[in-house]
């Protein structure tokens, strides 16, 4: 039988950042709000983690960059809403996240975990943000509690 290497769902001295939009805020507040409750119910201390609000979904990378830069943190969770609109916006917006994001942790070495949601309307972001599709901010902070564990086990 194979190993099998997996990090394990516990929050205890993490020091995670979280970075998240100010754009589409009755929605992100909810995603901020999940993260917090799944870091804190898993073991991470409210003095470890700092939140730093950002104009838009689009600077969110580069606050992040910084952040991750300052190699104090275990984890970045990135949190925000984009919404379609009627012109191709949101497409450019959703992608430069995207691309941003995942280059900032392959660049750094730490988790910096997505949890930017891409939605259709106001109704879908609400379903990802509490009600019938859970919170996506809380499956953030746990991927991101669950990564920092997996990476101190295979880093070598």
């Amino acid at each position: 039988m194979p190993e099998t290497i997996q990090g394990k769902l516990d929050g205890s001295g993490l020091k995670v950042g979280i970075v998240a939009s100010r754009f589409n805020d009755f929605l992100t507040k909810q995603l901020i709000d999940g993260a917090l409750d799944a870091l804190t119910r898993h073991g991470t201390k409210d003095g470890d983690i700092k939140i730093v609000r950002v104009p838009g979904s689009f600077e969110i990378p580069y606050a992040a960059k910084i952040l991750a830069s300052s190699k104090k943190y275990d984890a970045l969770i990135c949190l925000g809403v984009i919404i379609r609109g009627d012109t191709p916006h949101y497409q450019h917006i959703s992608s430069e996240v995207t691309k941003g994001i995942a280059a900032i942790s392959l660049e750094t070495g730490i988790p910096v975990i997505y949890g930017v949601l891409t939605v259709e309307n106001i109704e879908q972001g609400i379903e990802r943000c509490g009600t019938k599709s859970g919170n996506r901010g809380w499956d953030a902070a746990i991927n991101a509690i669950e990564m920092v564990n997996l990476y101190k086990q295979i880093k070598v």
